[in-house]
């Protein structure tokens, strides 16, 4: 049965490093959370503390209510995933998945039935017989998660299972992954860097930077709603233009920069002279008709990059920072035609409307 994992001000130091600083989070029951970030920010570190395999230098870790001070990790109602599966190869499926329980004592007959039903959970009832080395990358993957339900843990912890596979058996891992974790109700917690994983399989995302939790929230929150400009950086492409605040009211921020006047959502509640950043996303951002005083940017194209049903179109840096546009496929398919925007070498002037911009405190940490 899942259980809630709650990290009570969780501190992990290593000498004078902190690699984790005062985390303070719950993850309710049966939910698929995810840990974003850069290498070395921290979140392998919480995976390892939550598994047993360290303990925090200070702050508790409880699953279902009960503190885990001092319990090892074969005590812990959890099971891990390594980054290489660590399968075994001279094992066929069928004791690979049994394994654990052959460790825990439980008669032969209980784990045929087990492992069967497991293999069906994955979707490779025909396996049980092959070596793990007959497999492909996806059928080992799934194998592993197996493996690791046949103990039926509470909490499954994935440290960044899928980095070894190819971007198409990425992709269907990701619905395979979130689909098991429904299907069982096990609570999930995932660490990866890859934004594409945790916006799509997460119920919510941690983003975290340089040991600090910065974020916590579901991926559309998160991706529309940055707290930081870390967050706004790190999570999705985005375009940002610096500047300083020249005037604050009703929930916008305006802000002068090189380029222009600015303007934005305000959520920081930046005042009159702070210095601050604007972002807005390049599928926010088309072709302006008119003749507003702010958030006009003009620039030549540079060159496009075409993605199938997407465009991604790049114009000349603007405060050293080079712009980039997305549009559709069809609003770019007659590139050469006159008086297309995209043409490259014409210059355009493109805008973003106020509310889909946000304003943001400077900061060194930003990607």
């Amino acid at each position: 049965m899942s259980q809630d994992i709650e990290l009570d001000h969780v501190t992990m130091r290593f000498g004078a490093l902190t690699a984790v600083s005062d985390v303070h989070l719950t993850i309710p029951a049966g939910e698929f959370f995810s840990f974003l970030g850069p290498s070395g920010c921290g979140k392998t570190t919480i995976l390892r503390m939550i598994s047993g395999f360290m303990e925090p230098t200070s702050g508790v870790i409880r699953i279902g209510g009960e503190d885990m001070s001092g319990i090892g990790p074969n005590k812990r109602p959890t099971a891990l995933i390594f980054q290489n599966l660590a399968l075994f190869p001279l094992m066929t499926v069928a004791e690979n998945i049994g394994f654990g329980l052959e460790v825990r004592g439980i008669a032969s007959a209980d784990r045929r039935r087990r492992v069967k039903e497991l293999l069906d959970l994955v979707a490779l009832p025909d396996t049980a017989d092959k070596k793990v080395t007959e497999l492909s990358g996806g059928q080992r993957q799934r194998i592993a998660i197996a493996r690791a339900l046949a103990v039926e843990p509470a909490v499954l912890l994935l440290d960044e299972p899928l980095s070894a596979l190819d971007l198409k058996l990425r992709q269907h891992m990701r619905s395979e992954l979130r689909d098991i974790q429904k299907r069982t109700g096990v609570t999930f917690i995932y660490i990866t860097h890859d934004q594409g994983e945790a916006l799509t399989m997460s119920d919510r995302i941690g983003v975290m930077s340089r040991g600090v939790l910065c974020q916590v929230g579901d991926g559309r929150s998160i991706y529309d709603d940055p707290a930081s400009a870390f967050v706004a950086s790190f999570v999705g492409e985005t375009n940002r233009f610096t500047g300083r605040v020249i005037a604050a009211a009703g929930g916008r921020a305006a802000i002068d920069t090189p380029a222009g006047k600015m303007v934005g959502r305000n959520p920081r509640d930046l005042r009159e002279g702070d210095e601050a950043i604007l972002f807005v996303r390049p599928e926010r951002m088309v072709p302006a008709d008119g003749a507003a005083d702010h958030n006009i940017v003009e620039s030549p194209v540079s060159h496009q990059e075409f993605e199938g049903a997407f465009v991604n179109v790049f114009l000349e840096p603007v405060q050293g920072r080079t712009i980039v546009v997305q549009t559709t496929n069809a609003g770019t398919s007659n590139s050469n035609g006159a008086g297309n925007p995209w043409q490259p070498g014409a210059t355009t002037r493109i805008t973003f409307r106020p509310e889909d911009a946000v304003v943001l405190p400077q900061s060194e940490d930003v990607s």
